[in-house]
């Protein structure tokens, strides 16, 4: 507990709990503290990734070869330790980061005890306690209020609701509101896991894992694999037990060993492992890079959402300017001020005085408890002309959701007297009398200050005039404010309304700070092709004018509008969005139903913000942005946090989510064409009985060369491409050519090999020759998939394919590296034998790309006649 709080708080009869009570009820577990877990353990972390069909089937086809004895076909299964841990890595980084995260701001709070104010932290608020409520807060713990002073609290954050809520004593408040304006005591009636807070925060926490356009294609994959592998594998072990001579000699001879292990061979290649594995990685390495760049991706699947984003909500302060306002000028309204009266001193002039008055009203409009940002650069700027606060009867503080504050400010008495006379040079000189007939007769005057629209809507009269000069000073990109005075008291401070017979009095022009570095990152989302909206709660107009000066729309003029006028309906709000470039006036309510009707026309939308009000906008949306400055509860429901608040990093965000993508579908294809021809092959072995033509060690060595390690590589190049639907699709379309012409390959030199060069392959000798002749068609096949994925090949994506092919076969003069992987070179007959067959696998690779489009084409034309969309 800190020593008494240097603020000034209001004078109050209680003295709050004793340090003794204090002390009873924090040793009684009636304190604030809460226990922060997720809703996943450690334990529950580590089962979740260990135990996955993926692991499963790898983790028997391992055991198979190990029980068989040879160890060295099991290779394969290193994987699983690699991408178990990838995966345990992954979320127990997500448990901390969500561990960290609360709802409620963990800074120091003012309660009442002994009798005076102190600071102390969180945690250490007690049940019974009496709690300042100040505006900024966000309320800590539940409690009901004992005195107010104008209490507004925004509690979209619990309801959902977005209009900010006035509240009286004897009222309820929830830990988790945050006070927009005013003060209160509140004695505080639940604490921790008690408090309506720690529910919402427990709900927040609970881990669930973006599931991505890219997993959902793999996943779909790994599903279609596992209905083929379990039957496959059975199949293949009975095939290889019968090309043995059946289960008698299978098990008297041993022979049944490698039955096992040539079914293994087939299963694993099945399977497409590494492409799980490099998911995982290359999302970890694009958020690691991110985080060099202030760039904090909470959710790592959330890097890929990057990539198709194409439409951006951006929250004009803090993302285009910087939040820094100044105060220009207050400018009066013509003749109108000849209908209000003026506080005379002696010599003053009517302009110089009602000018004086309106700005003195301007000042304690803004003198609130903790002013806005507006509030405080009006403020600084009446400070520096010599202003200081006036009288104040009573205020309504400043509301984002009403947009005006007012205050009551009391008359003084006339002093006597009753004249009018032409001063010097023409100006009206005030005397008493004339303030005595116009002056109110009895109570205070009321100043509203606000945004003009709203306040003139609220009044009688004509003032289209007034609003002209507001749009004129707004395009020219002014904040532009209204001050209107009302010669009655406001009535009602719990339900306050604008006097319609108030009179529009002076307009406040302020000016918001442009980031440098706006233009230019606008600039590039527009030759990106995403679309970016301006979306903020200030007039439209202005926000229209700052639009203009960063060029949010190139060389056309940004359309804005009021969001106001918008429509309820999605599907009408959808039609309507796509005509606007920029909105103002729009309510956090409105800012989530902009992400709904975007959703509805399929696009991807990403949102940034800072404020409490952004957070459902934030939550709605497929790609959440906060500013490293937003509100807490902000950045726990945003994906990315840009830590230094910098609008320039954006770009980077897009283009490290459109890498990933566009680099995962190069490596994809790449993966899949290996499980496409083990399919295949396998099938055909099974169909036709024949001994498999490869080992487990062989598909590990030549995926290693061909497809693991130059994909890993691949995946990290730089690729700035656009996301476009259809990646399952691209996919398959890719691979089944480069598969089919593998497993034909092979097979074809399985069945017909043999023969032309008088193997028997039941003889471990001729079977290994087979293998070996077999293997070297896989790896030729593989570096063809391999250079027409690296595609342009006119750059290092050339040297890279030469020189994995180059390691293959250098590999293969390595004793240790031939033996260990059963490498045997051809001699002799094989030779010229293998080299035939090489050729011959080249010719069908060319004939299969050749017949893809066409097969594409006449395949798309009778479905499309048929009825069928592709």
């Amino acid at each position: 507990m800190s020593a008494t709080a240097a603020v000034e708080m209001p004078e109050i009869s209680e003295t709050g709990l004793t340090v003794k009570e204090v002390s009873q009820r924090i040793e009684s577990g009636q304190s604030n503290a809460v226990k922060t877990s997720t809703s996943r353990s450690v334990k529950d972390i580590v089962r979740a990734n260990v135990f996955t069909l993926f692991n499963g089937i790898i983790f028997v086809a391992m055991v198979m070869v190990l029980v068989t004895g040879s160890w060295r076909d099991a290779v394969f299964g290193f994987v699983i330790i690699i991408n178990t841990g990838i995966g345990i890595f992954t979320e127990l980084k997500a448990k901390r980061t969500l561990d960290k995260l609360s709802i409620l701001v963990a800074s120091d709070f003012l309660v009442r005890r002994d009798g005076e104010d102190v600071e102390v932290p969180h945690n250490e608020i007690v049940l019974g306690d009496l709690l300042w409520i100040r505006s900024g807060e966000q309320v800590p713990a539940d409690g009901q209020i004992i005195q107010t002073w104008g209490l507004e609290l925004d509690e979209s954050m619990l309801t959902g609701e977005s209009r900010t809520v006035r509240h009286k004593v004897g009222e309820q408040v929830y830990s988790g509101a945050t006070a927009v304006s005013g003060m209160a005591l509140v004695k505080v009636n639940a604490v921790g896991s008690h408090s309506y807070a720690a529910t919402l925060t427990a709900q927040a926490k609970v881990y669930k894992k973006t599931v991505s356009d890219l997993n959902k294609g793999i996943n779909t994959i790994l599903k279609f694999m596992t209905f083929l592998v379990v039957p496959l594998c059975i199949l293949l072990i009975l095939s290889q037990i019968h090309t043995v001579g059946g289960w008698d000699a299978a098990l008297s001879t041993g022979e049944w060993r490698q039955a096992v292990v040539s079914a293994v061979a087939g299963v694993v290649g099945m399977i497409p492992e590494g492409l799980v594995l490099l998911t995982s990685l290359n999302f970890a390495v694009a958020a690691m890079r991110l985080a060099r760049h202030n760039t904090l991706v909470q959710e790592l699947e959330s890097v890929e959402t990057l990539a198709r984003v194409d439409a951006l909500n951006l929250d004009k302060t803090g993302t285009i300017t910087d939040g820094g306002i100044a105060f220009n000028q207050l400018i009066m309204l013509g003749s109108r001020w000849r209908e209000l009266p003026a506080q005379p001193t002696e010599g003053g002039s009517f302009e110089t005085l009602t000018e004086q008055a309106a700005t003195q009203a301007l000042y304690d409009c803004c003198n609130e408890e903790q002013p806005n940002g507006t509030g405080q650069a009006v403020l600084a700027g009446l400070k520096a002309q010599g202003y200081e606060p006036g009288q104040v009867e009573s205020r309504v503080p400043f509301s984002s959701a009403r947009k005006w504050s007012a205050v009551v400010k009391p008359i003084l008495p006339p002093a006597g007297g009753d004249s009018r006379s032409e001063s010097e040079g023409g100006r009206t000189e005030i005397t008493p009398s004339h303030l005595a007939m116009t002056a109110p007769a009895s109570g205070g005057e009321t100043w509203y200050m606000g945004a003009p629209e709203v306040i003139i809507s609220a009044l009688d009269g004509d003032y289209s005039d007034v609003l002209q000069q507001v749009n004129d000073y707004a395009n020219d990109g002014n904040r532009v404010l209204l001050v209107a005075r009302s010669t009655t008291s406001l009535a009602d401070t719990d339900n306050p309304q604008i006097d319609p017979q108030a009179k529009p009095v002076a307009l406040v022009l302020c000016s918001e700070k442009i980031r440098e570095d706006a233009e230019q990152t606008l600039a590039w989302f527009r030759e990106q092709g995403v679309r970016c909206r301006v979306i903020s709660g200030d007039n439209p107009v202005t926000v229209g004018a700052i639009a203009r000066k960063v060029r949010l729309t190139g060389e056309h003029e940004p359309r804005f509008m009021d969001a106001r006028e918008l429509p309820e309906d999605v599907n009408e709000l959808a039609r309507v969005l796509e005509n606007v470039d920029v909105l103002g006036r729009v309510l956090p309510n409105q800012k989530k139903a902009i992400v709904q009707a975007l959703h509805t026309q399929n696009h991807v939308v990403g949102m940034t913000g800072d404020g409490v009000n952004d957070a459902l906008a934030i939550k709605e949306a497929d790609l959440g942005i906060a500013m490293g400055n937003a509100a807490p509860a902000t950045k726990a429901v945003a994906q990315v946090v840009l830590v230094d608040s910098k609008f320039s990093h954006l770009p980077d965000v897009v283009a490290r989510g459109r890498q990933v993508m566009a680099n995962m579908e190069r490596v994809a294809s790449l993966f899949l064409v290996k499980t496409v021809y083990s399919a295949l092959i396998s099938l055909g072995v099974v169909l036709t009985q024949i001994p498999y033509p490869y080992l487990p060690r062989h598909i590990t060595y030549i995926g290693a060369l061909t497809i693991g390690m130059p994909a890993f590589i691949l995946a990290l190049a730089p690729n700035t491409r656009r996301y476009i639907p259809g990646f399952l699709k691209r996919v398959v379309t890719f691979a089944l050519p480069g598969g089919i012409a593998t497993a034909l390959s092979v097979l074809l030199t399985a069945w017909f090999l043999p023969g032309i060069m008088g193997w028997d392959v039941t003889k471990n000798v001729d079977l290994s020759a087979l293998r070996a002749t077999s293997a070297i068609i896989l790896f030729l096949m593989g570096v063809f998939v391999l250079a027409r994925v690296a595609q342009p090949l006119n750059s290092w994506r050339g040297i890279l394919v030469a020189a994995f092919a180059a390691a293959g076969v250098i590999g293969a003069f390595i004793p240790f590296n031939a033996n260990f992987f059963a490498l045997i070179l051809p001699t002799g007959t094989t030779l010229v034998a293998t080299l035939i067959a090489l050729g011959g696998s080249a010719l069908i690779f060319v004939i299969c790309l050749w017949l893809a489009p066409l097969v594409g084409k006449v395949s798309g034309k009778l479905l499309r006649q048929h009825g069928f969309n592709i």
